[in-house]
């Protein structure tokens, strides 16, 4: 039999494409999931990859091997979920993953009600950008801007957020309409609602800033380099920033708790998911 470990590793090559995803995901460096491969190589007598200068491509040896695995490493996911569903108290560590706007200014602040509710709960809280698999227990509870399509998520709405354009008091009023600069998201989010809006607004007017983070995107708009769409919970109760009303009016997201069903009675579980409820009620 084979290290599961150096199959794991894998495994999760195979999936992702890259050492660097690969190893991202596992919590690992990428020297780590070369090893493994490695070791798994060594031990089969097999050559699983070919090493080139920027990726890792599968053989016709790698692929069997991987397309036999994968449903093992599903199956071990499973058991994780079933010890997770097994645990019958409010004691133990659950893992949340949202947006890092979500994160930082509607979860995190609100942390010390769950502790003061339920003490025994640890919160490991994930704020990323990228959609973390609930079946691959990369979070056992998600909120995310968009319902989702995978198999095995119960997936609820529980509120929603709108947008604002945003500027520095000063800039707003020094600053005629027709010479306004904007601040966007770089090309990663061209196809979010509020990204779309927001170039239809700008028409012909200079887009001076682009990047993928939201608070980078509060910063530049508070030291007057231009106007940006935030959502109203970070814009409305920052004093350095003041709402610009325009027509058309900027869209609204909607925000979805995800749970997978073999978790989604589970004690621990679903007193977190009443917690991030009442986290969104509450903005």
């Amino acid at each position: 039999m084979s290290d599961w470990e150096d199959l794991r590793h894998f495994v999760v090559l195979a999936r992702e494409g890259t050492l660097s995803a690969a190893a991202r995901l596992l919590g690992v460096d990428h020297a780590t999931v070369a090893r493994r491969v490695a070791a798994l190589e060594a031990d089969t007598g097999l050559k699983l990859v070919d090493r080139r200068a920027r990726n890792y491509q599968l053989t016709d040896d790698g692929r069997r091997i991987a397309a036999t695995a994968m449903p093992m490493e599903e199956a071990a996911f499973a058991v994780g979920r079933a010890v997770q569903a097994a645990k019958p108290g409010l004691r133990g560590e659950v893992s949340i993953s949202s947006p890092p706007s979500l994160a930082n200014a509607l979860v995190a602040p609100q942390l010390f009600r769950l502790r003061h509710r339920h003490p025994g709960v640890q919160i490991k809280l994930i704020g990323e950008k990228r959609t973390a698999s609930l079946n691959r227990r990369e979070a056992d509870v998600a909120l995310r801007l968009s319902r989702p399509s995978e198999p095995g998520l119960i997936a609820r709405k529980i509120g929603s957020f709108g947008f604002g354009l945003y500027g520095s008091p000063a800039y707003l009023k020094e600053t005629p309409r027709h010479a306004f600069a904007f601040i966007a998201y770089d090309d990663s989010m061209d196809d979010a609602p509020q990204q779309k809006w927001l170039k239809a607004i700008a028409a012909g007017n200079e887009i001076v800033l682009r990047t993928n983070d939201l608070e980078n995107q509060a910063a530049a708009a508070r030291t007057d380099v231009g106007l940006a769409v935030l959502p109203h919970f970070l814009g409305d109760p920052d004093p350095r920033l003041t709402r610009y009303e325009t027509t058309p009016a900027p869209p609204s997201r909607d925000i979805w708790l995800l749970v997978h069903r073999d978790l989604r009675q589970t004690p621990l579980v679903r007193a977190v998911m009443e917690f991030l409820t009442d986290c969104i009620k509450a903005k």
